[in-house]
């Protein structure tokens, strides 16, 4: 897709207010959806004037390549990158930060495996840090994974869009989602950093505090934990662990979660002397089933060939790793702390958290890569 609009000099009337020809804007519109290039909303025109605004924003050439799949034999360039933040209505300015999360994108190795084509209705997901966050409006605070803030919302949707025009990840063909998600739209959040009693994520990464950097997840869902009732951290801790290790959730053999954890959450464990890694060290200790609560929802072996979860009487399965270990009869659903990502967002008015499910890279390493953003 490397058309772009040829823009016409706009005729203004006479306080100066650029008239707009409703058909003409409608026929672009048009023309793009009949192309398939949107995700079934409307989309900005890109004419190569503005494209250029957005080149501008990075010192990365137009044909360097943000990342590429091979088995769909297809590329993103910094160029292409570039008309999808525009179609999906990001101002110039957010470039630096789409650009940013294509490359934490590229580190992941599940868009080479055809993550983003599973049925299971994954969807990028990303978190920001940084000062960027208030130079370009980024919400941290209320509704976080809802509507209302341009800089989420655009940004989030210029990685779907182009997924779809790009790698030609379109519903009912290339993406193979069952039932989807909502993130497939726009998955954007910045954190909380000033409300937190924790460092922010992504000096966890080495980075400093006044870095902008942006952290990529390959997420499934997002369920809110109801926690208003305590001021125990214990209690809260085990709120977080028993959505994790729900049955449901359990395709593979073990799982990841990352908690997006409200301030007012924050600060109970913080109060109550639990750092980042006593809560990550507390909730992977509690996150786990009896292996008979597993037998009954047919979940208590593992494939030979995936390590998918199947009953134990499956053709296919063999013992899970729990089998092997001191207490066989209790299965773990995570292999360390590592398995647990936290980042503080959210408004500091109900005791209302989340957990979203994420894939990890590999047991025992972090599920999640990260990017530092370039020069605004």
């Amino acid at each position: 897709m490397s058309d772009v609009t040829t823009a016409q000099p706009a005729e203004t009337t006479p306080s100066g207010v650029p008239t707009i020809d409703h058909d003409e804007v409608r026929a672009v519109l048009e023309y793009y959806a009949e192309r398939g290039w949107t995700d079934g909303l409307p989309v900005m025109p890109v004419t190569e004037s503005y494209l250029r605004e957005f080149l501008a924003r990075t010192g990365r050439e137009p044909d360097e390549v943000l990342l590429a799949i091979p088995h769909l034999n297809r590329e993103l360039t910094v160029r292409l990158a570039a008309i999808n933040a525009g179609l999906a209505g990001c101002l110039p300015e957010y470039f630096p930060v789409v650009v940013a999360a294509w490359e934490a994108i590229a580190q992941e190795p599940h868009p080479r495996k055809g993550i983003w084509q599973s049925t299971t209705g994954t969807a990028p997901f990303t978190v920001v840090n940084g000062p960027v966050r208030e130079q370009i409006g980024l919400n941290s605070k209320g509704n976080i994974f809802g509507s209302g803030f341009r800089a989420n919302a655009t940004i989030g949707r210029a990685i779907r869009l182009a997924l779809i025009n790009v790698f030609g990840l379109h519903p009912h063909q290339l993406d193979q989602a069952t039932q989807g998600t909502p993130a497939k739209y726009t998955a954007c959040i910045a954190e909380n950093e000033e409300a937190s009693p924790w460092a922010p994520l992504h000096t966890e990464y080495g980075l400093e505090r006044g870095d902008n950097a942006v952290t990529a997840f390959v997420i499934r869902s997002v369920m809110h934990i109801e926690a208003r009732h305590t001021q125990l951290p214990e209690q809260l801790a085990l709120d977080f662990a028993d959505t994790i290790r729900r049955t449901g959730a359990l395709i593979h053999e073990h799982t990841n979660a990352l908690l997006v954890i409200v301030p007012e959450h924050a600060h109970l464990f913080a109060d109550a002397g639990w750092s980042k890694d006593d809560v990550r060290n507390y909730v992977v200790e509690h996150a786990v089933r009896p292996r008979a609560e597993l037998a009954a929802v047919g979940k208590d072996a593992v494939s030979h060939h995936s390590r998918w979860r199947l009953p134990a009487d499956h053709p296919d399965a063999i013992p899970d790793a729990a089998s092997e270990g001191p207490d066989p009869d209790t299965v773990p659903v995570m292999t360390a702390p590592s398995s647990v990502q936290i980042v503080v967002a959210g408004a500091d008015n109900a005791g209302v958290s989340a957990v979203v499910e994420i894939f990890g890279l590999a047991p025992r390493e972090r599920p999640s890569s990260f990017s530092k953003i370039g020069e605004l």
